[in-house]
């Protein structure tokens, strides 16, 4: 019996195979290691941190085209094109994202998406994983009992969180604190939070690599993918 490919899988192939053909020019996101917006001002896509092929086996080449030059770059052209001509025009991604939730669904939405794929990136890097040390490694004991019940949460909410959204480590007045959330939302909008960590879970970010099998993309993420240096560098 031949099995056809899905429409799912069709539709990222094509794009992966085109996805210059839909990159907008000069679009470039600044975030800075501790996940908040450099003094560079407007919405643009910055560069991934590594190469499309560098994540690879675990995401692959055709994934981060896809996902970057695609996904991630619609973001950041349609919050630019929402701001113009409006007192945000030259804000940052993390202050229109601030202003615009609970204010303008439309905005938040592609503003959010900004920057949450920005801080994802820098989330990974080749021959990543393992656990944390130092500082953070403490605070996770401290807080969760273990990196093991640490993860065991963590892993939870990202594969419970329904239809496309995200799993994020945070930093609140009460300590570290594990989330989901649903579309745009981010615990940047959290009186009080810094987000540490984030893994998306929209399908767009593993279909390509593991199609429905969200939870070997999520042991992937943090065996071999997780930069622990960059979200102990956003710890005060």
């Amino acid at each position: 019996m031949t099995f056809l490919p899905s429409a799912t899988t069709v539709f990222l192939a094509f794009f992966a195979a085109n996805v210059s053909a839909f990159m907008p020019a000069t679009q470039r996101v600044s975030i800075n290691a501790r996940g908040a917006a450099t003094d560079l001002k407007g919405v643009t896509l910055e560069d991934l941190p590594y190469d499309y092929t560098a994540l690879e086996p675990f995401i692959g080449e055709a994934t981060l085209r896809t996902h970057h030059g695609k996904h991630h770059a619609k973001y950041v052209a349609v919050t630019n094109d929402l701001i113009k001509g409006t007192d945000m025009e030259g804000d940052d991604v993390v202050t229109i994202t601030k202003k615009a939730f609970g204010n303008n669904q439309a905005l938040f939405n592609n503003a959010g998406q900004s920057y949450n794929h920005a801080f994802y990136w820098q989330n990974m890097k080749p021959n990543g994983g393992g656990e944390p040390t130092g500082k953070l490694a403490e605070m996770i004991n401290k807080d969760f009992g273990s990196y093991a019940a640490f993860r065991k949460e963590f892993t939870t909410k990202a594969l419970t969180a329904f239809g496309s959204g995200w799993a994020w480590l945070s930093l609140t007045p009460e300590g570290l604190k594990v989330s989901n959330t649903i579309g745009a939302n981010t615990p940047l909008t959290d009186a009080d939070t810094t987000p540490l960590l984030t893994c998306d879970v929209w399908e767009h970010a593993y279909y390509l690599d593991y199609k429905n099998l969200r939870n070997e993309y999520v042991e992937a993420f943090f065996d071999k993918l997780v930069n622990w240096d960059a979200v102990s560098a956003r710890l005060p």
